[in-house]
C-alpha cells in the first residue's frame, strides 16, 4: 500500500489539471516554459532545459501508462471477455428477430403493398373512364343540341323564297339552345360538365360551323325586324288587326333574342344589362330621328310639303310610343347564364334597360325633345340663309306651330291595335292629351321661337 502512495506521490508531480483545461494552448505553455528556465534578457535562449523536461514528462506519461495497464491487465482482459460474449448473445437474438421481422415484411408485402398498387392502378383506369364517359356525355349532349339548333334554324329559314310564312318564335328557340351549348362550353373547371371540351375537335368545329354562323345570323334577323317594324292603326285601314297583332309578336321574339345572346362575359351580374338588345334599340330611334330631321329640313323650306312629312314624324312616333308599350308589357326572361338575383327589380321587363341607358322615362318624350333640339339648329340655318324659304315660314308662323302642335299630339297618341288591348283610354281623353304638353311647347317652340320676327 505505501509501494503505491510512492508511486502515485513520484507521478503527482505532472499537472494534470493543466492538459485537461479547455483552454489549453500549446504555444502559450511552451512560453510559460521557457521563461520559468530563462531569463527575459538571455540572448540566446537555452532551449534544451525546457525540451528536456518535456521529454521527460512525456517519458514518465509513457511509464504511468504501462503500468497502469499491466496491473490492471487481468480485469481489462475480464471485461472484454464479458462484453463480447454479452454482444454475441445479443446478436444472436437479434438476429432471430430480424429474421422474423423480414419474414412478417414478406408477408406484409404480399398481402397489402402488392393488392394496393394493384388497386391504385385499377382506381387509376376507373378514374380515367369516368373521366372519358363524362366527356363523352358532354359531347354526345353538345352535338345533340348543334343538331337541334340546326334544324331549329332551317325552321326559321324555311318561309324565305317558299311563299310560307317566317316561323319569329324559331329565333327565341334557336337563343335558347345557344344558351343550352353555352351552359356546357362555358363551365370548363375541373369536375364540370365542360372540362376538356375545348380540345375536342368535334366541338370545335360544332363552334366554328354551326354555333357562332347561326348566332349571327339570327343577330343579323332579329336587328332586322327591329329596324323595320312598323304598326298602324286597325282603323286607318293600312293594317288588319291579325297583321298588327304578327307584327307584335315578331319584335317580342326579336327582342327577346337579343336579350338572350347578349354577351355576359367579364360583365359583373349586378351590371349587367342586354347589350344587342339596347344597341338594336338605340338604333331604331336614331334612325327614326335621323330621318324625321332631314325630311323636316326639307319641309320647313318648302312648305307646301310640310303636312305630309308631319304625317310621316307623327306616324314614326307612333311607332315608338307602340314598341314602347310592347317592350314594357313584356317581361325579361330569367338568364341561365346568370345568377337569380336576390331582389327582383319593380319593372323586370325589356323596356327598362333601354331606359335607363337612354336616361329618359320615355321613349315619345326621347323622340320629341331629340328631335327639337336638332330642328333648333335646321331652323336658324334657313332663317340665316334668308330669301324666300326665311319670308314664308315667318309669314306662316302660326300655321305652322299648330301643325306641329297637331303632329306632335297626334304622334303621341298609341295607334289603336295596341291601345286596345292596353286599356290606355280614348283619343279624346283631355289627361291623356295634356300629357304631352311639354313636348308639344318643345316641339314648337324650336320652330316658331327661332324665326324672329
Amino acid at each position: 500500500m505505501s509501494v503505491n502512495e510512492n508511486e502515485e506521490e513520484e507521478a503527482s508531480y505532472i499537472d494534470y489539471d493543466a492538459f485537461l483545461d479547455p483552454d489549453f494552448r500549446s504555444s502559450s505553455f511552451a512560453n510559460t516554459l521557457v521563461l520559468a528556465t530563462n531569463n527575459p534578457t538571455d540572448t540566446p535562449l537555452d532551449l534544451s532545459t525546457p525540451l528536456s523536461k518535456v521529454l521527460f514528462d512525456a517519458q514518465e506519461i509513457d511509464s504511468h501508462i504501462h503500468l497502469l495497464t499491466t496491473r490492471s491487465a487481468l480485469p481489462l482482459l475480464t471485461h472484454t471477455k464479458e462484453q463480447t460474449d454479452a454482444s454475441k448473445r445479443i446478436i444472436t437474438e437479434i438476429d432471430s428477430q430480424v429474421e422474423s421481422l423480414n419474414e412478417s415484411y414478406k408477408q406484409l408485402e404480399k398481402e397489402v403493398i402488392q393488392k394496393h398498387a394493384e388497386a391504385d392502378e385499377v382506381r387509376l383506369v376507373a378514374s380515367r373512364l369516368w373521366d372519358t364517359l363524362r366527356l363523352g356525355r358532354s359531347v354526345g349532349r353538345c352535338l345533340q343540341l348543334g343538331r337541334q339548333l340546326e334544324v331549329q334554324h332551317a325552321e326559321l329559314s324555311s318561309g324565305t323564297g317558299t311563299g310560307k310564312k317566317e316561323d319569329h318564335r324559331a329565333l327565341v328557340r334557336c337563343a335558347h339552345s345557344i344558351i343550352a351549348l353555352a351552359e356546357v362550353t362555358e363551365r370548363r373547371g375541373p369536375g364540370e360538365e365542360g372540362h376538356g371540351l375545348e380540345k375536342v375537335d368535334a366541338i370545335v368545329s360544332l363552334q366554328n360551323q354551326v354555333v357562332a354562323p347561326t348566332e349571327r345570323s339570327i343577330r343579323a334577323t332579329s336587328e332586322q325586324i327591329i329596324r323595320e317594324f312598323s304598326i298602324g292603326s286597325a282603323s286607318s285601314g293600312t293594317v288588319t288587326f291579325s297583321q298588327s297583332e304578327e307584327a307584335k309578336a315578331r319584335i317580342v321574339s326579336a327582342a327577346v333574342t337579343l336579350y338572350l345572346i347578349s354577351p355576359i362575359a367579364g360583365v359583373k351580374p349586378d351590371k349587367w344589362s342586354p347589350q344587342l338588345l339596347v344597341q338594336a334599340l338605340e338604333v331604331y330611334l336614331r334612325n327614326a330621328l335621323q330621318s324625321s330631321i332631314a325630311s323636316l329640313s326639307r319641309s320647313l323650306s318648302t312648305l307646301p310639303s310640310l303636312d305630309r312629312t308631319l304625317n310621316e314624324v307623327s306616324a314614326r312616333c307612333q311607332n315608338i310610343i307602340a314598341l314602347e308599350i310592347i317592350l314594357d308589357a313584356t317581361k325579361a326572361p330569367p338568364h341561365p347564364l346568370l345568377p337569380v338575383p336576390k331582389h327582383t327589380p319593380e319593372k323586370n321587363n325589356l323596356l327598362q334597360p333601354l331606359l335607363t341607358y337612354l336616361e329618359t322615362g320615355s321613349l315619345v318624350s326621347f323622340f320629341w325633345r331629340s328631335l327639337a333640339g336638332s330642328l333648333t339648329t335646321r331652323v336658324q340655318e334657313i332663317v340665316n340663309r334668308g330669301g324666300v324659304s326665311a319670308r314664308t315660314l315667318r309669314t306662316n308662323r302660326s300655321a305652322v306651330g299648330e301643325a306641329i302642335r297637331e303632329c306632335v299630339t297626334r304622334g303621341s297618341q298609341p295607334p289603336s291595335t295596341v291601345a286596345s288591348t292596353k286599356g290606355r283610354g280614348s283619343k279624346t281623353d283631355p289627361d291623356r292629351n295634356s300629357r304631352w304638353d311639354r313636348e308639344v311647347a318643345v316641339m314648337v317652340g324650336s320652330v316658331v321661337n327661332n324665326l324672329g320676327r
